[in-house]
């Protein structure tokens, strides 16, 4: 269990003069207690807040190195209930990644009790409309879960300020590093959509933008208040050959991460 809340973790990143550093690991991946080893690592290379992955059969919005990762907890029979448990071994703020179909199939009154009870901070949900919320809003504020949309470039600006006011906790910015050649044009859309952002909610802004090192996680911790890396951690599980050396590894990367979201901010 932690102590901390997702406003304390940004607030004491921001009087570092740094962005929250956050970790995507997916519950069940590579087995359900490798998965509590592997958060257990990143934590000790400097994580601040960990979303832990509810694997879906569809995931319609994700790269290739986090489907792999999701198929491999699929077969390990990895559901609600191993989720909430990898969450309750979790020592810094966690939240749950998940798509809508599985906290639905679950039962939204079920799911966000249990979260809260399992010392839960918050779910966030990709591909949920504020449209379809009504019930999600009054259980998650029940149960005092924070709610995390994902915004992208594409959103336009009276679809912002919709999804911002109906967020809390933070909002995630969705977009793209690419690669070399075309890098630099995604990261003046991800700056652009933060910037946007930021004229229509107070709420602290954590942009997943595909970031694998430290010098990406510097880039994105100028604009951004929370920097999010899921995939690169992944790769390196899937690479590695035994929980040792992937644990040794994600560490390693975690403390280069957390060094490049400390290179300073500028809003």
């Amino acid at each position: 269990m932690n102590s901390e809340s997702l406003e304390q973790v940004f607030a004491r990143a921001k009087s570092e003069n740094r962005a929250a550093l956050i970790a995507y690991m997916p519950a069940g991946f590579p087995t359900l207690k490798e998965s509590k080893d592997l958060i257990r690592a990143l934590i000790a290379g400097g994580v601040d807040i960990v979303e832990v992955g509810f694997a879906y059969s569809d995931p319609v919005m994700d790269g290739l190195i986090i489907q792999e990762a999701a198929e491999i907890a699929l077969r390990n029979q990895t559901g609600a209930k191993e989720v909430l448990e990898v969450v309750s071994s979790v020592s810094v703020p966690t939240l749950v990644m998940s798509y809508w179909n599985p906290i639905e199939r679950y039962g939204v009154k079920q799911f966000t009790a249990d979260l809260a009870s399992a010392g839960g901070v918050g779910v966030i949900t990709p591909d949920l409309t504020i449209e379809e919320s009504n019930e999600w809003i009054e259980e998650t504020e029940r149960n005092d879960l924070s709610r995390v949309y994902v915004v992208a470039p594409s959103t336009d600006d009276s679809r912002l300020v919709k999804v911002a006011a109906r967020c809390s906790g933070f909002v995630y910015a969705a977009s793209l590093m690419g690669v070399t050649g075309a890098r630099n044009s995604l990261s003046e859309a991800a700056t652009e959509l933060v910037g946007r952002l930021r004229k229509v909610t107070n709420l602290p802004i954590a942009v997943g933008l595909g970031v694998s090192t430290a010098e990406q996680a510097a880039s994105v911790a100028k604009f951004a208040d929370g920097v999010i890396v899921g995939s690169a951690f992944i790769k390196l599980v899937l690479e590695a050959a035994d929980i040792t050396q992937a644990c040794k590894s994600v560490t390693l990367l975690a403390q280069q991460l957390s060094a490049g979201v400390r290179q300073g901010q500028v809003v």
